[in-house]
């Protein structure tokens, strides 16, 4: 074999092993790197995914209490009608969940509100703007559900079982026939009148007798010096729950347009099934 021959072998060889090692550096860039184990790897990689920072009704922001089983459904519904059109949830949480605020011993949820809460010709305090009543026999457990609607903001708000009802001005009792106990709900720093006095800021609301096997009707109380107060009737005197169960929802959502802040309250209606 002639030298000549050997050189151009050898030529050959060297440009074969160069465009070999081109393709292997080639291929090494294109491979994304295995993160080693118990090395640092990215935050993606390893953080849970970030939290909403709304909450819709089936599922609470917040609770001072684990959520039922019917926490899935719409914490403000009170018709068995779809939602209306336009509906926004903000915000939905459960202040007082199944617990008998029996008399004595009333749940208190507490709201820091400027006074006034918005320039005129708005209402200086949260104003009741609407109140609306339903029936969930299918939810675990049943309820029956009293919801007010309030714009500016959420008031103040007690409610405890009382042996009676008793109106804020007068001090006279309040007649609720054909209840077997009565919840009093009284929202302070709150209206539900205009500021002349000469008419009601509630747009719309049920009629007094409601019929329904835990929520058998409701009555205003009071509407005075920024104490709103209603009485809610329970069960029937023949078949009386001393000790029914009481959850409440707050929902701020807008609806019809409006910027709404619902306080719901919601009646086991086990006993009635």
């Amino acid at each position: 074999m002639s030298t000549i021959d050997i050189g151009k072998i050898q030529a050959t060889t060297r440009n074969t092993a160069l465009g070999m090692l081109g393709l292997l550096l080639a291929l090494t860039a294109c491979t994304p790197s295995t993160p080693q184990t118990g090395g640092t790897s990215p935050a993606a990689a390893t953080s849970p995914p970030a939290a909403t920072s709304t909450a819709t009704a089936s599922a609470p922001a917040t609770s001072t209490a684990s959520p039922s089983a019917s926490a899935t459904v719409p914490a403000d519904t009170d018709e068995t009608a779809p939602p209306h059109s336009g509906v926004r949830v903000i915000s939905s949480k459960i202040t007082l969940d199944w617990t008998w605020p029996g008399p004595g011993s009333p749940f208190r949820a507490t709201h820091e509100n400027p006074v006034p809460i918005a320039p005129p010709p708005a209402a200086p305090l949260p104003a009741l703007y609407a109140i609306g009543a339903g029936t969930h026999p299918a939810e675990t457990p049943p309820y029956d559900q009293l919801s007010f609607r309030f714009l500016g903001g959420f008031p103040s708000y007690d409610i405890e079982f009382v042996p009676k009802l008793i109106a804020d001005g007068s001090g006279l009792p309040i007649s609720m026939p054909g209840t077997g106990a009565i919840l009093k709900v009284v929202f302070r720093g709150a209206q539900a009148h205009t500021e002349d006095g000469t008419a009601s800021t509630i747009t719309r609301e049920p009629g007094p007798a409601l019929g329904y096997p835990a929520l058998t009707s409701y009555a205003a109380a009071g509407d005075f010096e920024g104490v709103v107060s209603y009485g809610i009737g329970v069960g029937r005197p023949t078949d009386p729950v001393p000790e029914t169960k009481v959850r409440v929802w707050e929902v701020e959502k807008i609806e019809r347009g409006q910027h709404v802040y619902v306080v719901a309250v919601q009646l086991d209606a086990t006993s009635w099934k």
